[in-house]
C-alpha cells in the first residue's frame, strides 16, 4: 500500500529513509528548519566505521571517567548546569555496560554496520558518486603498551563478530602512515574500514536527488500529530503539512517530539567538534584513531579533518570552540610535521542513547508512526541501511529483526 510519508528531518538518515520510500513508490514530505544546512552527517570525520560494534559503555569504563573530567579539554566533558538533567541519561548508560549486555549490543550494532558498505553502494551509484568511497581501512594507534592490554577486551569482541583486526608495532605502522610520529608503540589495522572524501557533497546531492522526486518544507516544527490514517506536522508558523504516515528522523533534537506521543526515548546531544585544515603539510592515507585521547584524522577532500570529544551541554548551550583547538594540540603530539596555522572549526549533535544502539521501528500508539533517530557516532554509516529498513518496515515486512532498536525497550524500563 503506497502512502504519503511526513519525514521529520533531513539529515543524513531522514533523507536516506525520503530515498527508500520514494524508490518504492511512496509519496514523501520532508520538513526540516534548515534542509541545506551543516548538520551532523555534514560535518563528521566521514568514516564508514562498520567496525564500531563495541558499546560506549564497557565494564571498568566508570573508573577512567573522573581523570577524563578532570581534564578541562580531555575526551569527554560536563557542562555543570547539564548534570542534573543527564543524570536518568548516564544510569541507563552505566547499565548498559554490564558485561550480560555488551555482547548482545554489539550484536545488534553489527548487524546494522553488515549491511552498510551494500547499502551505501547503492545510493552512491545512483548519485554518480562511487569515487567518494574509500577502502583503505583504518588504523588505530597507541602511545602506551598499557592501553593497547586494556583494550584487548574491545578488539577481542570484534574478532568475535568476524571483524578483521590485525595487531602491529609503532615501526609497522609509520610504514602504512609515514607521517606518524616515534610516540606510536602499538597499532591494529581494520582493513574492512572506509571513508567518504566528502560527507557534505554526499549528503547535498542526496538532498538534490530526494528533492527533485519530493517536496521541501522550510521552517520550525513544533507539534507533531497522529491518527488512523493520518498525519500532521504543525509549524512555528501556523502552517500545517499533512500526510498519511509519519516518521521521526530529527536527530539528536527527536526526543522532544516522541514525547508528545507519550512514549520515551532516552536521548541526549553528544557533542562534537573538529578543525579541517586545508593545507596540513603531511599526507594522511587513511582514517586515523587516537585509541588513549579518543578523536580521529580523516584525509578529506577539503583537507585533514582532526574530529572527536564528547561534550554533554544539551541542545542549546554555545560552542566551545576551545575543544577544536586542543584536538589540533593533541594532533601535533602524533603527526610531528603537521601544519596547523589555519583551519575550520565545527561543532555539532550526535543523537546518543545509552545503549549506543538506534531507534528504529514503529510507534508502540500508533501503526502509522515510525522512528528513525539515535545513532551516535554512526549515523553517517548506518543511515542508508536504516531508510532501507523503514521502508521495508511500511511494507511490513523488515529484512531485520528490529526488536533491539525498538523504542519500547525505554519504556518497558520507565
Amino acid at each position: 500500500m503506497q502512502r504519503h510519508f511526513l519525514i521529520l528531518g533531513a539529515g543524513i538518515v531522514g533523507l536516506c529513509c525520503a530515498y527508500h520510500l520514494l524508490r518504492r513508490g511512496h509519496a514523501v514530505t520532508i520538513v526540516d528548519r534548515d534542509p541545506g544546512g551543516d548538520k551532523a552527517s555534514t560535518g563528521n570525520a566521514g568514516g564508514m566505521a562498520v567496525t564500531e560494534v563495541v558499546p560506549s559503555s564497557t565494564p571498568g569504563l566508570l573508573w577512567r571517567v573522573p581523570g577524563w573530567l578532570l581534564d578541562p579539554l580531555g575526551p569527554l566533558s560536563i557542562r555543570p548546569r547539564h548534570v542534573l538533567h543527564l543524570m536518568p541519561w548516564l544510569f541507563r548508560f552505566l547499565r548498559a555496560g554490564r558485561p550480560e549486555r555488551v555482547d548482545a549490543i554489539a550484536a545488534a550494532l553489527f548487524a546494522l554496520n553488515d549491511c552498510a558498505l551494500a547499502d551505501w553502494s547503492e545510493i552512491l551509484e545512483e548519485l554518480h558518486l562511487v569515487e567518494q568511497l574509500h577502502r583503505a581501512g583504518a588504523l588505530t594507534v597507541y602511545e602506551s603498551t598499557s592501553a593497547f592490554v586494556r583494550d584487548r577486551f574491545a578488539w577481542d569482541l570484534r574478532r568475535r563478530m568476524g571483524i578483521v583486526c590485525e595487531p602491529m608495532s609503532g615501526a609497522e605502522a609509520r610504514k602504512m602512515e609515514p607521517a606518524l610520529g616515534p610516540n606510536v608503540e602499538h597499532a591494529v589495522w581494520t582493513p574492512q574500514w572506509s571513508h567518504l572524501s566528502d560527507p557534505k557533497l554526499i549528503v547535498s546531492a542526496l538532498l538534490a536527488w530526494v528533492r527533485s522526486r519530493s517536496s521541501i518544507v522550510t521552517g520550525m516544527a513544533t507539534e507533531v500529530h497522529c491518527s488512523s490514517g493520518k498525519t500532521q506536522i504543525r509549524m512555528s508558523d501556523g502552517r500545517a503539512v499533512k500526510g498519511e504516515a509519519l516518521v521521526i528522523a530529527a536527530g539528536a533534537w527527536s526526543g522532544r517530539f516522541c514525547r508528545q506521543f507519550n512514549e520515551i526515548a532516552v536521548l541526549e546531544s553528544e557533542r562534537g567538534y573538529n578543525t579541517t585544515i586545508t593545507e596540513p603539510g603531511i599526507v594522511v592515507q587513511r582514517e586515523i584513531i587516537f585509541a588513549e585521547q579518543h578523536f580521529v584524522a580523516t584525509p578529506l577532500a577539503g583537507g585533514l579533518r582532526i574530529g572527536g570529544a564528547a561534550e554533554f551541554a544539551g541542545l542549546d548551550a554555545p560552542p566551545n570552540y576551545a575543544r577544536s583547538n586542543a584536538l589540533v594540540s593533541l594532533a601535533r603530539r602524533y603527526f610531528p610535521e603537521l601544519r596547523a596555522e589555519t583551519g575550520t572549526k565545527w561543532m555539532g549533535h550526535r543523537p546518543a542513547t545509552p545503549d549506543t544502539l538506534p531507534i528504529i521501528g514503529p510507534s508502540a500508539r500508533h501503526e502509522n508512526l515510525f522512528y528513525a533517530f539515535g545513532h551516535g557516532h554512526l549515523g553517517l554509516t548506518q543511515g542508508p541501511t536504516t531508510g532501507r529498513l523503514i521502508a521495508e518496515l511500511a511494507c511490513g515486512r523488515p529484512s531485520l529483526d528490529l526488536a533491539p532498536y525498538s523504542i519500547g525497550r525505554f519504556i518497558r524500563k520507565s
